[in-house]
This record gives C-alpha cells, sequence and structure tokens, in this order.
C-alpha cells in the first residue's frame, strides 16, 4: 500500500471515529472548503449544510456506530477516489436505532499542504430492511 493509499484510509478512519464521538470540528478539518455532498432527495449541499445538519444530529444526541469498508480506491495525480460499503446504526436519544447501508463514491482531492481531504461524495445509503 503507497503513503497516498494509508492516507486516504486514515481520512476515512478518522471520519468515522469522530462521526461516533460527535466531533463535528474534526470531521470539518477534513473536507475541502468547496466540498459538496449528494444525497438522494435533496439538492447537491456544502460545507455550510453539513455543519449545520452535524450540529443539529449532536444537539439532539444521536449516536452514530457503523462500519465503511474501502472496495475500491485509485488515485490519479492530486485526485483520488473511492468506493465504499456502508453500514450505519443511528440511534436518537430516546428511540429505536435506524440501519442504513449502501455505498458511497468520495473524491478526495490533495491540497496544497498535502493533506487528502474529501471534495465530493455521492451517499446513497438507504434504509436497511
Amino acid at each position: 500500500m503507497t503513503e497516498d493509499e494509508q492516507a486516504i484510509r486514515q481520512v476515512i478512519a478518522t471520519w468515522i471515529g469522530a462521526s461516533q464521538s460527535g466531533d463535528t470540528a474534526t470531521i470539518l478539518s477534513l473536507m475541502t472548503n468547496d466540498v459538496v455532498f449528494m444525497v438522494p432527495g435533496q439538492e447537491p449541499f456544502g460545507r455550510e449544510v453539513f455543519e449545520a445538519t452535524a450540529n443539529q444530529f449532536g444537539a439532539a444526541g444521536l449516536q452514530i456506530d457503523g462500519i465503511n469498508d474501502v472496495v475500491e480506491l485509485q488515485i490519479q495525480g492530486n485526485w483520488a477516489f473511492t468506493r465504499n460499503r456502508i453500514n450505519l446504526s443511528i440511534t436518537p436519544a430516546a428511540g429505536e436505532p435506524m440501519q442504513r447501508a449502501g455505498y458511497t463514491l468520495t473524491l478526495f482531492r490533495r491540497e496544497a499542504d498535502g493533506r487528502w481531504r474529501v471534495a465530493r461524495d455521492a451517499n446513497l445509503l438507504m434504509p436497511k430492511s
């Protein structure tokens, strides 16, 4: 595994850990300023909407736990993509866990400081039956 592959896998692992602990600041540090997220049923959104939503989830006491398996990772210069299989459990403070599973396609960009960050993310998670 190359140094770049390790760095990208570390971004993913850090993102998952920060999601589980509700550490929005760390998650924001892992994305570019011009990041774009695409999810079913919504218009694409950027960093500000992501942050506001993450803060709402944190204030609501949601707990997130799950697995993010990298199925494919390709690097081309300062750009890379991963295709991941994700299986999440999202538990409200007073409620039953919601299960979500599916794939994401994430584009990473190596920025001027040499760090890889999430630049685009297409999240295709659906409720698990």
